[in-house]
Protein backbone atom coordinates (compact mmCIF):
# COMPACT_ATOMS: atom_id res chain seq x y z
CA UNK A 1 0.00 0.00 0.00
CA UNK A 2 0.98 3.74 -0.72
CA UNK A 3 1.75 6.53 1.95
CA UNK A 4 1.44 9.71 0.68
CA UNK A 5 3.97 12.09 0.66
CA UNK A 6 1.72 15.50 0.71
CA UNK A 7 4.29 18.02 2.49
CA UNK A 8 2.68 18.89 5.73
CA UNK A 9 3.66 22.09 7.64
CA UNK A 10 5.56 21.78 10.63
CA UNK A 11 3.89 24.46 12.43
CA UNK A 12 0.86 23.86 14.85
CA UNK A 13 -2.29 26.03 15.79
CA UNK A 14 -2.54 23.48 19.10
CA UNK A 15 -0.78 21.59 21.38
CA UNK A 16 -0.98 18.37 19.79
CA UNK A 17 2.60 18.98 19.18
CA UNK A 18 4.92 16.73 21.56
CA UNK A 19 2.07 13.88 21.11
CA UNK A 20 2.62 14.17 17.43
CA UNK A 21 5.92 14.42 17.83
CA UNK A 22 6.27 11.22 19.21
CA UNK A 23 3.86 9.63 16.20
CA UNK A 24 6.72 10.83 14.19
CA UNK A 25 9.73 11.13 15.51
CA UNK A 26 10.65 7.66 14.17
CA UNK A 27 11.04 9.37 10.50
CA UNK A 28 14.13 10.72 11.56
CA UNK A 29 15.54 9.44 15.17
CA UNK A 30 17.38 6.27 15.84
CA UNK A 31 15.57 3.14 17.59
CA UNK A 32 16.17 2.90 21.02
CA UNK A 33 14.46 0.27 23.88
CA UNK A 34 11.18 0.60 25.09
CA UNK A 35 11.57 2.65 28.96
CA UNK A 36 15.42 3.09 28.14
CA UNK A 37 15.77 7.18 30.52
CA UNK A 38 18.81 9.62 31.14
CA UNK A 39 21.49 10.34 28.52
CA UNK A 40 21.64 6.73 27.21
CA UNK A 41 18.39 7.40 25.53
CA UNK A 42 19.39 10.73 23.67
CA UNK A 43 22.62 9.05 22.90
CA UNK A 44 20.79 7.37 20.83
CA UNK A 45 19.36 10.13 19.37
CA UNK A 46 22.19 11.71 18.73
CA UNK A 47 21.47 14.79 20.67
CA UNK A 48 22.20 15.85 23.96
CA UNK A 49 19.61 15.27 27.11
CA UNK A 50 19.74 19.03 27.70
CA UNK A 51 18.69 19.73 24.29
CA UNK A 52 16.23 17.17 24.11
CA UNK A 53 14.33 18.44 26.87
CA UNK A 54 14.60 22.14 25.33
CA UNK A 55 13.01 20.78 22.30
CA UNK A 56 10.02 19.38 24.05
CA UNK A 57 9.05 22.15 25.67
CA UNK A 58 10.02 24.55 23.01
CA UNK A 59 7.66 22.37 21.01
CA UNK A 60 4.93 21.76 23.63
CA UNK A 61 4.52 25.81 24.22
CA UNK A 62 5.51 27.01 21.42
CA UNK A 63 3.36 24.78 19.48
CA UNK A 64 5.49 23.91 16.71
CA UNK A 65 7.84 20.29 15.74
CA UNK A 66 11.16 21.10 16.38
CA UNK A 67 13.48 18.59 15.02
CA UNK A 68 16.43 20.42 14.38
CA UNK A 69 19.62 19.28 15.33
CA UNK A 70 18.37 15.41 15.83
CA UNK A 71 21.68 13.59 13.86
CA UNK A 72 20.40 10.24 13.83
CA UNK A 73 18.08 9.70 10.66
CA UNK A 74 15.58 7.10 9.84
CA UNK A 75 16.88 3.76 11.92
CA UNK A 76 14.06 2.65 13.43
CA UNK A 77 12.71 -0.71 12.32
CA UNK A 78 9.10 -1.14 11.83
CA UNK A 79 8.57 -3.97 14.73
CA UNK A 80 9.75 -1.03 17.14
CA UNK A 81 8.06 1.57 16.12
CA UNK A 82 5.23 1.04 19.17
CA UNK A 83 8.13 0.73 21.47
CA UNK A 84 9.53 3.87 21.03
CA UNK A 85 6.45 5.64 20.69
CA UNK A 86 5.55 4.70 24.31
CA UNK A 87 9.59 5.12 25.34
CA UNK A 88 8.80 9.13 24.07
CA UNK A 89 5.13 9.32 25.61
CA UNK A 90 6.48 7.75 28.77
CA UNK A 91 9.33 10.07 28.67
CA UNK A 92 7.11 13.18 27.51
CA UNK A 93 4.87 12.35 30.84
CA UNK A 94 7.50 13.39 32.91
CA UNK A 95 8.57 16.57 31.63
CA UNK A 96 5.61 18.07 31.74
CA UNK A 97 5.72 17.75 35.61
CA UNK A 98 9.30 18.85 35.73
CA UNK A 99 10.32 22.46 37.40
CA UNK A 100 11.91 23.77 33.84
CA UNK A 101 8.27 23.29 32.20
CA UNK A 102 6.42 24.57 34.66
CA UNK A 103 8.06 27.89 34.61
CA UNK A 104 8.22 28.19 31.08
CA UNK A 105 4.43 27.30 31.20
CA UNK A 106 3.97 29.93 33.48
CA UNK A 107 6.03 32.92 31.69
CA UNK A 108 4.39 31.77 28.35
CA UNK A 109 0.52 32.50 30.21
CA UNK A 110 1.98 35.72 31.70
CA UNK A 111 3.04 36.56 28.16
CA UNK A 112 -0.40 35.80 26.38
CA UNK A 113 -2.50 37.65 29.40
CA UNK A 114 -4.94 39.78 27.80
CA UNK A 115 -4.16 43.97 28.85
CA UNK A 116 -7.55 45.53 29.65
CA UNK A 117 -8.88 47.91 27.51
CA UNK A 118 -9.39 51.48 29.33
CA UNK A 119 -11.82 54.16 28.08
CA UNK A 120 -10.29 57.51 29.26
CA UNK A 121 -13.39 59.79 31.51
CA UNK A 122 -14.75 62.46 29.95
CA UNK A 123 -12.33 65.05 32.17
CA UNK A 124 -9.56 62.75 30.69
CA UNK A 125 -10.70 62.92 27.43
CA UNK A 126 -10.68 66.83 27.68
CA UNK A 127 -7.63 67.40 29.15
CA UNK A 128 -5.32 65.46 26.61
CA UNK A 129 -7.37 67.15 24.13
CA UNK A 130 -6.52 71.08 25.24
CA UNK A 131 -3.22 69.38 26.01
CA UNK A 132 -2.88 68.82 22.69
CA UNK A 133 -4.24 72.15 21.27
CA UNK A 134 -2.28 74.12 23.64
CA UNK A 135 0.78 72.60 22.12
CA UNK A 136 -0.48 73.04 18.36
CA UNK A 137 -0.52 76.88 19.55
CA UNK A 138 3.01 77.07 21.24
CA UNK A 139 4.26 74.91 18.33
CA UNK A 140 2.69 78.07 15.66
CA UNK A 141 4.38 80.61 17.70
CA UNK A 142 7.90 79.36 17.88
CA UNK A 143 7.10 78.76 13.94
CA UNK A 144 6.48 82.04 13.77
CA UNK A 145 9.60 83.72 15.83
CA UNK A 146 12.11 82.02 13.67
CA UNK A 147 10.19 82.60 10.24
CA UNK A 148 10.96 85.82 8.37
CA UNK A 149 8.35 88.87 7.59
CA UNK A 150 6.94 87.18 4.99
CA UNK A 151 5.33 84.73 6.78
CA UNK A 152 3.94 86.78 9.30
CA UNK A 153 0.32 87.11 8.17
CA UNK A 154 0.37 83.39 7.67
CA UNK A 155 1.01 82.12 10.83
CA UNK A 156 -1.23 84.93 12.34
CA UNK A 157 -3.86 83.13 10.62
CA UNK A 158 -2.75 79.81 11.80
CA UNK A 159 -2.47 80.77 15.30
CA UNK A 160 -5.95 82.61 15.38
CA UNK A 161 -7.52 79.23 13.77
CA UNK A 162 -5.62 77.49 16.83
CA UNK A 163 -6.42 79.72 19.51
CA UNK A 164 -10.04 79.43 18.40
CA UNK A 165 -10.04 75.70 18.23
CA UNK A 166 -8.42 75.74 21.66
CA UNK A 167 -10.99 77.59 23.37
CA UNK A 168 -14.12 75.55 21.91
CA UNK A 169 -12.17 72.68 23.60
CA UNK A 170 -11.95 73.96 27.36
CA UNK A 171 -15.62 74.91 26.80
CA UNK A 172 -17.32 71.97 29.18
CA UNK A 173 -20.12 72.67 27.05
CA UNK A 174 -18.59 71.68 23.85
CA UNK A 175 -20.78 69.43 21.52
CA UNK A 176 -18.07 66.55 21.44
CA UNK A 177 -17.41 66.30 25.32
CA UNK A 178 -21.30 66.84 26.06
CA UNK A 179 -21.66 63.49 23.74
CA UNK A 180 -18.90 61.60 24.97
CA UNK A 181 -20.01 62.17 28.38
CA UNK A 182 -23.49 61.04 27.78
CA UNK A 183 -22.12 58.12 25.99
CA UNK A 184 -19.68 57.38 28.61
CA UNK A 185 -21.27 54.69 31.06
CA UNK A 186 -22.80 52.98 28.06
CA UNK A 187 -19.27 52.49 26.21
CA UNK A 188 -16.88 52.19 29.04
CA UNK A 189 -19.42 48.92 30.14
CA UNK A 190 -19.38 47.79 26.94
CA UNK A 191 -15.43 47.99 26.83
CA UNK A 192 -15.25 46.13 30.57
CA UNK A 193 -17.52 43.12 29.15
CA UNK A 194 -15.09 42.86 26.55
CA UNK A 195 -12.33 43.07 28.87
CA UNK A 196 -13.52 40.25 31.02
CA UNK A 197 -14.44 37.83 27.75
CA UNK A 198 -11.28 38.60 27.06
CA UNK A 199 -10.12 37.45 30.18
CA UNK A 200 -12.07 34.02 30.83
CA UNK A 201 -10.85 32.97 27.44
CA UNK A 202 -7.36 33.55 28.38
CA UNK A 203 -7.94 31.72 31.48
CA UNK A 204 -9.63 28.54 29.60
CA UNK A 205 -6.81 28.52 27.09
CA UNK A 206 -4.30 28.87 29.30
CA UNK A 207 -5.63 27.34 32.83
CA UNK A 208 -3.93 28.13 36.25
CA UNK A 209 -2.68 24.60 36.62
CA UNK A 210 -0.47 23.68 33.74
CA UNK A 211 -1.60 19.87 33.69
CA UNK A 212 -5.33 21.67 32.61
CA UNK A 213 -3.53 22.93 29.64
CA UNK A 214 -1.68 19.32 29.00
CA UNK A 215 -5.11 17.50 29.15
CA UNK A 216 -6.57 20.28 26.95
CA UNK A 217 -4.11 19.11 24.50
CA UNK A 218 -4.22 15.55 24.95
CA UNK A 219 -8.18 16.02 23.88
CA UNK A 220 -7.11 17.69 20.75
CA UNK A 221 -4.94 14.93 19.88
CA UNK A 222 -7.35 12.03 20.72
CA UNK A 223 -10.08 13.71 18.45
CA UNK A 224 -7.78 14.90 15.65
CA UNK A 225 -6.39 11.32 15.22
CA UNK A 226 -10.35 9.37 15.74
CA UNK A 227 -10.78 8.79 11.95
CA UNK A 228 -7.45 8.17 10.32
CA UNK A 229 -8.45 5.52 7.02
CA UNK A 230 -4.82 3.80 7.25
CA UNK A 231 -6.50 2.19 4.47
CA UNK A 232 -6.49 5.29 2.14
CA UNK A 233 -4.60 5.09 -0.90
CA UNK A 234 -2.28 7.31 -2.96
CA UNK A 235 -1.47 8.34 -6.64
CA UNK A 236 0.96 9.88 -8.62
CA UNK A 237 0.09 13.74 -9.74
CA UNK A 238 2.04 15.92 -11.59
CA UNK A 239 5.05 14.40 -9.62
CA UNK A 240 3.49 14.38 -6.24
CA UNK A 241 1.55 11.79 -4.32
CA UNK A 242 -2.08 12.24 -3.17
CA UNK A 243 -4.98 10.52 -1.68
CA UNK A 244 -6.62 9.06 -4.64
CA UNK A 245 -10.33 9.74 -2.42
CA UNK A 246 -10.01 13.90 -2.13
CA UNK A 247 -12.16 13.71 0.66
CA UNK A 248 -8.61 12.20 2.52
CA UNK A 249 -6.45 14.86 0.78
CA UNK A 250 -9.01 17.95 2.00
CA UNK A 251 -7.62 16.56 5.95
CA UNK A 252 -5.11 18.82 7.76
CA UNK A 253 -1.67 18.65 8.33
CA UNK A 254 -2.21 16.70 11.41
CA UNK A 255 -4.48 14.15 10.54
CA UNK A 256 -2.12 13.60 6.96
CA UNK A 257 0.79 13.71 9.74
CA UNK A 258 -0.62 10.47 11.47
CA UNK A 259 -1.32 8.66 8.51
CA UNK A 260 2.03 8.68 7.74
CA UNK A 261 2.84 7.89 11.39
CA UNK A 262 0.94 4.63 10.84
CA UNK A 263 -1.43 2.65 12.55
CA UNK A 264 0.60 1.22 14.85
CA UNK A 265 1.72 4.42 15.87
CA UNK A 266 -0.96 6.30 16.80
CA UNK A 267 -3.14 4.00 18.10
CA UNK A 268 -0.69 2.91 20.50
CA UNK A 269 -0.01 6.94 21.14
CA UNK A 270 -4.08 6.90 21.29
CA UNK A 271 -3.99 4.37 24.12
CA UNK A 272 -1.34 6.11 25.80
CA UNK A 273 -3.03 9.27 25.75
CA UNK A 274 -6.61 8.05 26.59
CA UNK A 275 -5.19 6.95 30.26
CA UNK A 276 -2.97 9.87 31.06
CA UNK A 277 -5.89 12.15 29.86
CA UNK A 278 -7.86 10.40 32.63
CA UNK A 279 -5.42 10.43 34.96
CA UNK A 280 -5.68 14.23 35.11
CA UNK A 281 -8.21 15.39 37.56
Amino acid sequence: MKRTQTTGKKYFTTFLVVIAAVAFLFITISSFTIYRTGEDLFKQLGIAKIDADEKIQSSLLGGYLDQYGVKNAKNIAVGDRAAVTKDLLVYTKKQVSSASFIKGYKEMRERFKPQPAVMQTPEQMQAETVAAYRKSVADLEAGQKKSDASMKAMYDKMIADAKKVLKEAEDPNNESIVSYRKNYPESAKIIEEGNKRQLANWESKYPTDHMQFVKIRLQQFLEETKDINFSATTIDKNGRKVFEDKKYESKGNRWKMGYRAGKEVVETARQFVTEWEKEIK
